[in-house]
């Protein structure tokens, strides 16, 4: 029998760079309290949030997603046509298809790489970045384009008192590329159907195209998200940690979705992770954006504290789905 030809592939692969891309208009607390008849002093005891980034009515998460990405490339010091893949994370594009990593793919000009969208809420770019680590260890590409691209302002209804005070509009991105060691460990990810209808839209589209509903915006189930977040995604992140090899006294960073500071400051705490690790916590100025959230983040806290720079980061999403994925990373 004539055996089939593989493609070589690399001992591991690991982050060489970050890019970011934040709404331009900074709306405040007090900016969006008056139609869920709240305060400042509310919102930021139970989220954290002082202020969300949106973009402009004219700006779509593409836009955001080519500023991202545009940065880490250039960060990353390769040519566009060198990405074998481009991965975009979003619940944002504007059309059901064609996708939004296609059209993104052209902007940047990495043509022809292959192109798609996973709809995996916040944990999307942990599931980028998973499938960019095993395309490059088994050959399939050299660099991937990672990107989380959302305008969640475009899903938030001023009304809504679930989670609509928190929605923010930004891109993140990463490039991914060959290393002699593994710079990504083995992801720990899954999800759970049976809580599908805890967090997402409200109406489908189907109900709004027939006059029998309005525009789907986003909601959620606080409580039981909230629940979910902080004991099961704890359970997660230690496997995560596990997984690598590692122990908590190895990590440089904890970067996990920002969802809401009472959840990032739990898992923290449940992980008993050691003083010196840093902690992400870029939703107190940037908001949650979803799938953006974790490299957005990532970019913060390497501006803010450069020695970080080739430390591990143990990075979680969760979200819609619910979905989940953690890993451990070297940061670029």
């Amino acid at each position: 029998m004539t055996a089939l030809q593989q493609t070589a592939g690399r001992a591991g692969s690991r982050i060489l760079a970050y890019g970011a891309a934040r709404g331009a208009e900074v709306v405040t607390n007090d900016d969006i309290v008056g139609p869920i008849n709240s305060s400042d002093e509310w919102i930021r005891q139970r989220t954290g949030v002082i202020e969300r980034r949106r973009a402009a009515a004219d700006v779509e998460a593409v836009d955001l997603a080519e500023a991202a990405a545009k940065q880490a490339i250039e960060a990353a010091g390769i040519r566009p046509e060198q990405i074998g893949a481009v991965l975009v994370s979003t619940i944002s594009n504007t059309v059901q298809t064609p996708s939004l990593a296609a059209l993104l793919t052209d902007r940047v000009g990495a043509t022809p790489a292959p192109a798609y969208d996973i709809s995996a809420a916040c944990a999307g770019f942990t599931y980028g970045v998973a499938q960019a680590d095993s395309f490059i260890r088994t050959g399939l590409a050299e660099y991937v384009l990672v990107v989380g691209a959302e305008k969640l302002s475009d899903y938030a209804k001023p009304t809504d008192r679930t989670i609509s005070f928190l929605l923010a509009d930004g891109a993140g991105a990463a490039v991914l590329g060959p290393a002699d060691e593994p710079g990504v460990s083995p992801t720990v990810w899954g999800s759970d159907g049976g809580k599908w209808g805890v967090v997402g839209m409200d109406n489908p589209l189907s109900a709004y195209r027939d006059g029998e509903a309005e525009w789907p915006t986003l909601r959620q189930e606080g409580p039981t998200v909230f629940r979910w977040a902080v004991w099961e995604m704890a359970k997660v992140a230690q496997q995560a940690v596990d997984a690598a090899g590692i122990t908590a006294d190895d990590l440089a960073a904890f970067i996990p979705h920002q969802a809401n500071m009472r959840i990032i400051d739990e898992l923290a705490k449940q992980l008993k992770l050691p003083a010196h690790v840093a902690i992400a916590r870029d939703i107190a100025r940037t908001g949650n954006t979803s799938a953006a959230s974790i490299p957005l983040a990532a970019h913060a806290l390497l501006a803010e504290q450069p020695e970080l720079s080739g430390g591990l980061a143990l990075q979680i999403g969760f979200g819609a789905g619910l979905v989940f994925g953690a890993q451990v990373v070297r940061l670029p």
